[in-house]
């Protein structure tokens, strides 16, 4: 096959890596989000540093500025993903990161956007109404943001034909 890279990887495996890079990401965003963000701590501290992470998004949905990580935790936080990744997947990392990386960048894009407007495509609005569920119905469910396949494997996926959408509460959650 053809070589596209001194790591001497061919152009097809490069791309599955590139891929499972995004697909990974998707998983580690379930992960984090269930786990870690919707963490109960029994500590004040504890308490302190869950709302600083995650809990202001839920009481001010709004505020475009608790959308994302800011960048300096984020880079400590990639540079932690890529040493780590590194250490499991050795030179395999270096088509795999930037994929992970992509995914961060689509998970963003798309919370801001779930925030921001209307789905812009059909198929895409059970994606939004889960997340705005998960917002002002039962934040234990529905932790997928820019894919809710991981809300399906493991059982925290609202049953969209029955949740009735409350305009109103909608409404709170955007931006405009």
């Amino acid at each position: 096959g053809v070589r596209v890279s001194y790591l001497g990887f061919s152009a097809l495996k490069t791309a599955l890596v590139y891929l499972s890079g995004i697909f990974f990401w998707t998983f580690t965003e379930y992960v984090l989000h269930r786990f870690v963000f919707h963490h109960h701590p029994n500590t004040e501290s504890g308490k302190r540093i869950n709302y600083v992470l995650h809990g202001n998004h839920h009481e001010y949905p709004r505020d475009k500025e608790r959308l994302f990580m800011p960048a300096v935790p984020s880079l400590i936080i990639a540079s932690g993903f890529f040493f780590v990744f590194y250490l499991v997947l050795g030179k395999n990392v270096f088509p795999f990161f930037p994929g992970f990386m992509l995914g961060y960048l689509i998970y963003g894009s798309m919370h801001y956007a779930i925030h921001a407007w209307n789905p812009p495509f059909k198929w895409m609005k059970g994606l939004w109404r889960n997340h705005h569920l998960h917002h002002y119905k039962h934040n234990d469910m529905g932790f997928g943001v820019s894919s809710t396949l991981w809300d399906h494997v493991f059982g925290t996926m609202f049953d969209l034909k029955k949740e009735k959408e409350d305009k109103e509460k909608v409404k709170y959650l955007m931006f405009n």
